[in-house]
């Protein structure tokens, strides 16, 4: 152990063992330092572990949905589909457990309640529902940004008599839906995936739509050997190019379809309409993504969302249909792009009853269905695929006391506060990957994990290396990061005035609307840490 005994249990106390818990674990306990992992789950996987709903699935490609810190994992681990699914997503985080013998460091069935910094001492205590205390010289959050549901208050929910799930929080046993009449609420991402897998076995399945989606097909397919292997040999080049990009996502040769090779020329507002229809009947979907211009200028965006409404219709057989699925009033880009396998193509089964909520909306649950201003609509079973309290969600439900026991939910009542989305100020020595104010949710996680992970690693070595006992951000110095993430964000479609996404936490009632991760891209917040590092940790304070 390399820090004082006589005050820490542990050098870093961690909460929370999906990717980045278990790839923070991996990395502290490399270069020397004692570690303890706590997770709620009885096992590894984080997301990967509570949301086992049907049809959930990555929308990074797999072959790029991965860690690149070891060369024998990246050879060893074959995955089998462009897009991965959740149960082998699941297993590659279990293969990784099992292979850096990390379970006997990570304390599962352990729900955090509060993480405490004693200043006397100089360390935190994090304690658990089971009355446990653990120390460590550092507390690492590594919670995730999708890891708390969200299940909205409506009138009459505890009256209903049938089963109730939510996507976010599944059964591990699966569930059998045949036979059965179901009721779904949502069309966000987790609802877009797990409607049209539903939907092939239930007796009938009602759909509560209040805000329709732009979703595009994913074009997932089994990945061939030979491509596998193409694409592990050139894997120092995709992770370069990764860390470079602006979402950590390369492409490389994956199908999304269509706009592989976008030039700077190319722009919507120089086409025709005859040019924009033809380009949908042979493009579909993935004629909208040629086109520069389409995030940046609202005029612009509209003629996308033009085009994609005109595929809707193609696609829905019934028209009257395919204007309820159609989003209007919002523009593309505002909200996270979802994927789907035949999500539209749903719409046209004899067993699936699309209710528009913009046409009257819920009013009440009763025992055996939903009361909407439109009517009463019977099933015996209903699924919550209402999304997360995003970003901030995990860390809010945890009483984290900092300097003179001062509470990070009263500092973040008007909206979260980071620096680099790594630290808080008040809170020496705490950190959270992935928080609010870096690419995180705007990017491919993993390569955000990894970065975050790496750059944390080298700052407790370096602090340990020079005896440094704590380091902390400033309020002013988070004042300067915080403008500049709101700089960067404007001027795009994330920013609308139109736009009300869970970037800006707009699907919780009475969560500050601000906007949380860092638009500025991976690449280029990448070196900014880096600066950061290389000017001796500029914008925080390190103590002796």
């Amino acid at each position: 152990m390399k820090g004082d005994q006589s005050k820490a249990e542990f050098d870093a106390v961690i909460v929370g063992a999906g990717f980045s818990g278990m790839y923070m674990l991996y990395k502290l306990r490399k270069e020397g330092f004692s570690v303890k992992v706590l997770e709620t789950g009885d096992d590894v996987g984080g997301t990967w572990y509570w949301n086992r709903y049907p049809g959930a699935r990555c929308d990074v490609p797999s072959m790029e949905y991965s860690f690149s810190f070891s060369e024998k994992l990246q050879r060893e681990w074959a995955w089998s589909e462009v897009m991965a699914g959740q149960p082998e997503i699941l297993g590659y985080a279990n293969h990784i457990a099992d292979r850096f013998d990390l379970r006997r460091d990570i304390q599962f069935n352990t729900k955090v309640t509060t993480a405490r910094f004693e200043e006397k001492l100089g360390v935190w205590t994090v304690s658990t529902e089971s009355g446990e205390d653990f120390t460590g010289r550092f507390c690492v959050m590594a919670t995730g940004c999708l890891s708390v549901p969200n299940t909205p208050v409506i009138e009459g929910a505890d009256k209903f008599s049938g089963d109730i799930f939510h996507t976010g929080f599944w059964p591990k046993e699966g569930v059998d839906f045949s036979k059965r009449r179901v009721g779904i609420i949502g069309t966000g991402s987790s609802g877009i995936q797990a409607i049209p897998v539903i939907a092939e076995t239930v007796e009938h399945l009602t759909v509560f739509q209040r805000t329709p989606n732009y979703t595009m097909p994913a074009y997932n397919k089994p990945l061939t050997e030979e491509f596998r292997q193409k694409a592990i040999s050139n894997y120092p080049e995709i992770r370069r190019e990764q860390r470079e990009s602006i979402a950590g996502i390369v492409g490389y040769g994956f199908g999304f379809g269509g706009a592989e090779n976008i030039e700077p020329e190319d722009q919507i507002l120089k086409t025709t309409a005859e040019e924009r229809e033809k380009l949908v009947e042979a493009e579909g979907f993935a004629a909208i993504r040629r086109y520069l211009d389409v995030q940046i200028d609202p005029e612009a965006n509209e003629l996308a969302c033009e085009m994609y409404r005109s595929q809707v219709s193609r696609v829905i057989e019934d028209q009257q249909v395919a204007e309820k699925l159609m989003p209007k009033g919002y523009p593309i880009g505002c909200k996270r792009p979802v994927i789907d396998t035949n999500y539209y193509e749903t719409y046209n089964k004899k067993n699936v009853t699309l209710v528009d909520l913009r046409q009257g909306g819920i009013e009440e649950i009763a025992a055996n269905g939903i009361q909407t201003a439109q009517g009463f609509y019977e099933f015996d079973t209903l699924i919550y695929a209402t999304g997360f309290d995003a970003m901030t969600g995990a860390l809010e439900r945890i009483n984290i006391e900092g300097r003179s026991g001062f509470k990070l939910k009263d500092y973040w009542a008007a909206g979260p506060r980071t620096y680099l989305g790594l630290q808080i100020s008040g809170f020496p020595n705490f950190f959270t990957i992935t928080g609010p104010g870096s690419p995180s949710v705007l990017s491919n996680m993993l390569v955000s994990i990894e970065q975050h992970v790496d750059w944390l690693a080298e700052l407790i070595s370096y602090m340990t290396k020079h005896q440094y006992s704590t380091i902390e951000t400033s309020s002013a110095v988070e004042d300067e990061w915080i403008a500049h993430v709101n700089e960067v964000a404007q001027g795009t479609m994330f920013t609308a005035k139109s736009c009300n996404s869970w970037y800006l936490g707009a699907n919780i009632p009475g969560k500050p609307r601000i906007f949380m991760p860092y638009v500025g891209g991976v690449g280029e917040y990448r070196k900014k840490c880096d600066e950061v590092a290389a000017a001796g940790y500029e914008g925080f304070s390190l103590r002796s």
